[in-house]
């Protein structure tokens, strides 16, 4: 069995079925490698084998893009995926800290690049002539090197929802058997069609939907996340595996449902950091059936849903998988809950995620030797999630260590607030983070989304939060904004650092204050 992308790819060189469909055009495995070996070749003839061979693509969820990144694989180099919303200084601190001598982009994204200080680095636009002879000059590929297992096959960027985003260096092992689980956990084959609309510089798109279409031989269809276009693409294509990150589920179910929404070809839906209501909601809703787990860019901390898993928990973690107190290194209590299932013993019971066994699948954050120990301290891996572990081992997301809160003397997380609050049918997404307050410390906000046609209101709120008996009366929140929307990642996780810079503002919603215990009313803030 082949054990690195190029040897995978190699064997697909004279594969005739489908790869690649886009829009009403369509390439067979032979013909898309073809043109990935022909980009390799072209690439290595320029690169200054001096320096890392790293090449950066900005590019979106096209054809150009999924050329690039097999290219990388048959031409044994490391292909560096450039965040496509990240502006200025920090789009070139992204391409320079990486190392890219060459980047890739097209006319789209070109412009994010003018003006800034990329010394060094070669740019190539792939829709102008530059790009075409470059491409028709190539001769024959030699590969930079023969890839061995462990070697860096990609460095994908932490999606930087609490500091400025690191790469992490993805090997070709992990990518494979991220692909390989998969494949055969829901028996995919080539007569899959397998939905790529998560941004395919980010690490699900990569381990979760490029990785089982190359292990399967099934056809890849890329595209930009849309809600409203999501069911006529999977219709037009025959759409039946499909990976997500984040809060995507909740977007499409954010469309009016429709009668016939069951009539289509999905069969899976593989994913991370979906609701229990949206998983059940978009099982029902689309007739398919969806997987959620929990993986971080590093892939050290694995944790996976299995039959029997109680609400609110990701499931258990694979061998190793703990939660640790950070100051004392030692492992937290098992959670206990009272007679309503709230958690009672929180200060003893939450700390972080870790793999007690080492880094996994983690390689290292390149050239950043400070940030990778930080990460690997007492020859752990320290994920900087928050969670908590019931006596049968299943676990339960608490957030980000910058998540606790400080309310009244009274130490609480966000992500257990935000699963009560996803209860309500009126609600769509919602984050829950800390502001300031002179006299305690803390208060809880929530910024919530509502369903397309739903309104709600201060009584209606109040009313929901007094029927939660596991909801602790410190964790209403104190404040509670209601938007058309929520700032989000290109990976469609919600910015919580940016949401706490704004402070106590409505955005560009209304803004709702609990005064007293339990009342809210509408304020203009």
């Amino acid at each position: 069995m082949a054990e690195t992308v190029q040897q995978v790819l190699r064997e697909r060189l004279d594969d005739t079925t489908v790869a690649l469909v886009h829009g009403d055009r369509t390439w067979t495995w032979r013909e898309h490698l073809g043109e990935a070996s022909a980009q390799a070749a072209a690439l290595l003839a320029i690169a200054d084998p001096a320096r890392p061979v790293h090449v950066g693509t900005l590019l979106g969820n096209t054809p150009d893009m999924l050329t690039a990144i097999a290219a990388a694989g048959l031409g044994g180099y490391v292909l560096c995926g450039i965040n496509t919303t990240r502006r200025g200084d920090g789009l070139a601190r992204d391409i320079r800290r990486a190392d890219c001598q060459i980047v890739v982009t097209d006319a789209e994204h070109r412009p994010l690049l003018d003006g800034l200080d990329l010394t060094g680095v070669r740019v190539f636009d792939t829709s102008t002539p530059e790009w075409a002879e470059l491409i028709a000059s190539a001769g024959d590929l030699t590969p930079h090197r023969e890839a061995a297992v462990m070697d860096t096959f990609m460095m994908i960027f932490t999606s930087g929802t609490s500091g400025d985003p690191k790469p992490v260096q993805v090997a070709h092992l992990t990518v494979l058997f991220s692909g390989r689980n998969l494949v055969d956990r829901f028996d995919i084959t080539g007569d899959d069609v397998c939905y790529l609309s998560m941004p395919l510089f980010h690490s699900n798109a990569i381990v979760a939907g490029w990785s089982v279409a190359i292990n399967s031989g099934a056809a890849m269809v890329p595209v930009s996340f849309s809600a409203s276009r999501f069911l006529d693409d999977v219709r037009r294509y025959g759409v039946t595996y499909m990976n997500y990150v984040g809060k995507p589920l909740s977007y499409v179910l954010a469309t009016p449902e429709q009668p016939d929404d069951r009539d289509n070809p999905l069969r899976v839906a593989f994913g991370n950091e979906a609701t229990d209501r949206d998983i059940d909601e978009f099982s029902r809703r689309f007739g398919c059936t969806v997987f959620d787990g929990f993986g971080s860019t590093e892939l050290a901390i694995i944790i996976t849903r299995e039959p029997g898993t109680p609400p609110g928990s990701i499931g258990r973690g694979l061998d190793g998988v703990a939660v640790y107190d950070s100051d004392t290194l030692t492992e937290c209590e098992p959670a206990e809950f009272d007679e309503n299932g709230a958690l009672i013993n929180a200060d003893k019971a939450i700390g972080e995620l870790v793999n007690t066994h080492g880094g996994g699948f983690f390689s290292g954050y390149y050239n950043d030797p400070d940030a990778t120990n930080e990460r690997m301290r007492g020859g752990m891996f320290w994920s900087g999630d928050l969670g908590y572990k019931d006596a049968d081992g299943w676990i339960y997301l608490a957030g980000r260590t910058a998540d606790w809160m400080r309310v009244d003397g009274e130490n609480l997380a966000a992500a257990p607030i935000e699963r009560i609050l996803q209860r309500l049918p009126a609600l769509n997404r919602v984050a829950v983070y800390a502001v300031p307050d002179d006299s305690v410390g803390d208060q809880a906000m929530a910024a919530m989304v509502l369903q397309d046609d739903a309104d709600l209101s201060p009584d209606e709120f109040e009313q929901f939060l007094a029927a939660q008996s596991d909801l602790s009366p410190k964790a209403w929140p104190r404040w509670v904004r209601i938007d058309r929307d929520l700032p989000v990642t290109a990976t469609n996780k919600i910015l919580k650092r940016e949401l706490k810079a704004q402070g106590v503002t409505a955005g560009g919603g209304v803004l709702w204050q609990r005064k007293g215990r339990t009342h809210f009313e509408e304020v203009a803030r």
